[in-house]
C-alpha cells in the first residue's frame, strides 16, 4: 500500500478481507479509539444535522483560543489539519520553500497548487543521526546559505516559507521547543513564514510552540485532533496564525468545512483530561513493549516521540505484501523522499494487536 496510510477501504477491495477483519498499523491513530465523551457528544448533536454549521466555526475557534490561552481571532478551524496546510500556501503564495526529506508530502503539494513555478529546497535528513534536524544548518538552508550535502538548492535566494513537521512524519523525531523557537526567531528576522505542523504534538504536549505565535508575525502552528482523539473519519483540526493573516485568510476561506458534529466533538474532547491521561500512559506502555520486541527480533527502528515507528528491514517489500495478505496494514515508506524500499512505518496499537504484529514479524524476519 503506497500513498497515505489508513486506506482500509482499498485494502479490503484488494485482499477481499472484510473491513472489520483488517488491522491497520498504517495510520497512526490513538489505539484507545474514539473517546466515550465524543460518542456521547455525537449522539446529543444529531439534532443539529438539519441545520448548517457556523460558516467558519467561530465559536469553536474562540473555544480553542481560550483552551490554549491564545489571542482571540488567531485560530482558524478546518476539515483536518490537511486543509489548513493548503490555506497559507494559497494565501501567502510562496515562491521558494524549504522542506525536510523525508516528511509529510502535502506541504509541497499544497504550495505547488498555489504556484506552478515553485522552487523547493530539500533539507536532507540523515539516517546516521536518526534523521534529526540540526537547527543551525536548517537556518542556513532557510537563508539560502552555502552549499551543503544536507540541502539542495538551485539558487542562493532565501526561502519565503519553511515547513517543520514536529514530531516529524514518518520518523517520529522531535525537535525540542527551544530549537523550534530558535528557528522561528531566525525566520522572523529573514521574513520567512515558518509553518510548524504539530499534528502529533498531543503525544508530547510540553514541546508545543502554539503560544508563541502571538510574539512572531512569521510563525504559524497547525494542530490536528484526528490523531490523538481517534477522529480521522470526522476530520477536525485548527491552525494558529498571526492575527492579521488569520483575518485575511478567513476572507478567502471556503465556508462550512467544519460540520456540526465535528464542532461539537472538538469542544468535548479537548476537555476530556481523563482520556488524555489514559492515552499517554497507554502509548508509553505499548511503545516499551514494541521496542523490546523490535530489539529481540533484531529489527532496526528509529526512536520515536510519537505513536509510530520508522523501521528498516531488508525484506520490507515482502513484509508489506505478506502482512497485507493476512489483513495487517503497514505504511510502505518507499515513496517518501530520502527513504527507500527498506523502510516501513508502524503505528502503536493495542497490546493484542501489537503482539500479533510482532508474532508475524518474527516469522518474516526468519524468512
Amino acid at each position: 500500500m503506497t500513498g497515505h496510510g489508513g486506506n482500509i477501504h482499498k485494502a479490503s477491495q484488494l485482499t477481499g478481507i472484510r473491513l472489520n477483519r483488517i488491522f491497520d498499523f498504517s495510520a497512526s491513530i490513538n489505539p484507545l479509539g474514539v473517546p466515550k465523551s465524543a460518542a456521547l457528544a455525537i449522539k446529543s448533536g444529531i439534532g443539529l444535522l438539519p441545520h448548517y454549521p457556523e460558516p467558519f466555526a467561530d465559536s469553536l475557534s474562540s473555544f480553542i483560543a481560550r483552551h490554549y490561552s491564545l489571542q482571540a481571532g488567531s485560530v482558524i478551524c478546518g476539515n483536518g489539519s490537511t486543509e489548513l496546510i493548503y490555506l497559507p500556501a494559497r494565501f501567502l503564495k510562496p515562491k521558494k520553500i524549504l522542506i525536510t526529506a523525508p516528511t509529510f508530502s502535502e506541504y509541497e503539494k499544497a504550495c505547488n497548487s498555489s504556484n506552478g513555478k515553485l522552487q523547493v529546497v530539500s533539507y536532507n535528513l540523515q539516517r546516521e543521526n536518526n534523521f534529526d534536524i540540526d537547527p543551525d544548518s536548517y537556518i542556513q538552508a532557510m537563508k539560502g546559505g552555502l552549499h551543503s550535502p544536507l540541502f539542495t538548492s538551485h539558487s542562493s535566494r532565501p526561502v519565503d516559507m519553511a515547513f517543520l513537521c514536529n514530531p516529524n512524519n514518518p520518523t517520529g523525531r522531535l525537535l525540542e521547543r527551544e530549537s523550534v523557537l530558535k528557528i522561528a526567531a531566525a525566520a522572523k528576522k529573514a521574513k520567512c513564514y515558518l509553518i510548524v505542523d504539530e499534528a502529533f504534538m498531543d503525544f508530547c504536549p510540553d514541546e508545543t510552540v502554539v503560544k508563541h505565535v502571538s510574539r512572531n508575525p512569521y510563525l504559524i502552528v497547525l494542530r490536528s485532533l484526528t490523531k490523538f482523539y481517534a477522529l480521522a473519519g470526522l476530520r477536525i483540526g485548527f491552525g494558529v496564525f498571526p492575527q492579521k493573516i488569520a483575518a485575511a485568510i478567513k476572507k478567502q476561506k471556503e465556508p462550512w468545512t467544519v460540520n456540526c458534529l465535528a464542532d461539537t466533538v472538538a469542544k468535548t474532547v479537548l476537555e476530556d483530561s481523563a482520556y488524555s491521561a489514559k492515552s499517554l500512559e497507554t502509548i508509553r506502555r505499548e511503545k516499551r513493549f514494541l521496542e523490546t520486541g523490535f530489539e529481540r527480533l533484531g529489527i532496526k527502528y528509529i526512536p520515536s516521540s510519537a505513536n509510530y515507528y520508522l523501521v528498516n528491514m531488508k525484506n520490507a517489500q515482502k513484509v508489506i505484501r505478506d502482512l497485507a495478505g493476512k489483513g495487517i496494514l503497514v505504511r510502505d515508506c518507499s515513496n517518501f523522499p530520502g527513504l527507500g524500499r527498506t523502510y516501513i512505518r508502524l503505528a502503536v496499537r493495542t497490546r493484542r494487536e501489537n503482539e500479533m504484529l510482532l508474532k508475524e514479524l518474527a516469522g518474516l524476519c526468519q524468512a
